[in-house]
């Protein structure tokens, strides 16, 4: 998701790689669960780990789990706020998630975000949007809490650059059937389309990837 602003606005001005220390400790208020509209968005990965997790499909989480909206020009899902308190439909009573051992990459990446440049990114620490007064420090690639960081962060990149491509793409042909029609496409091949759980994900994905590029060519 594409955001104009400037970094001195909200980071505390510093970048962060795994291995540095960071004030990021939660203390399970559960505020970051709650009014967050459509701005978890959802990589393949992500619903990969929630299908695998709860032993259901696309379709089933997209009952009451997940939405679709358009991120940039593209059809992506997103978690799904509601109830009285608009939270996460994954948030318990006691402000625990009942996914946190397969929670999405933004919830294991807040309150970071990720600065991209160069074909890769940073970490930055967002100062404004966690409630935590008093957040204790821990190692980025701790708090990240992937079994396999270096491939997630390259698959992340892989994923964000992809989309851009795409993304600047369309907008040159201006044609919104064609947009429709590889968003479809997207949909169907990295989220709809099962990635069998016990095969390798990021090979898997990353031949999804080169096929994907040869059918939008």
């Amino acid at each position: 998701m594409k955001r104009y602003v400037d970094m001195a606005d909200i980071s505390d001005g510093k970048y962060y790689g795994s291995g540095d220390m960071v004030r990021a400790g939660c203390n399970g208020c559960g505020s970051c669960c709650r009014g967050m509209g459509k701005s978890i968005v959802l990589d393949p990965l992500d619903v990969f780990r929630l299908k695998k997790g709860l032993g259901c499909t696309c379709e089933e989480l997209m009952k009451d789990k997940i939405e679709l909206n358009v991120v940039d020009g593209i059809i992506l899902p997103n978690l799904k706020m509601g109830g009285p308190s608009d939270c996460c439909a994954f948030l318990d009573d006691e402000n625990r998630c009942r996914v946190h051992a397969y929670r999405p990459g933004i919830c294991r990446l807040f309150p970071l975000g990720r600065y991209y440049e160069e074909n890769g990114f940073k970490y930055f620490l967002q100062i404004h949007e966690c409630k935590n007064p008093h957040p204790s420090k821990v190692k980025v690639k701790k708090w990240l809490d992937e079994p396999e960081l270096k491939r997630q962060e390259a698959y992340i990149s892989r994923w964000h650059y992809f989309l851009k491509d795409i993304q600047g793409r369309l907008d040159e042909k201006n044609n919104d059937g064609l947009r429709r029609q590889v968003s479809l496409y997207i949909l169907q091949k990295f989220y709809m389309e099962a990635f069998p759980a016990d095969d390798d994900f990021y090979a898997l994905f990353e031949s999804r990837v080169e096929e994907a590029a040869h059918y939008l060519e």
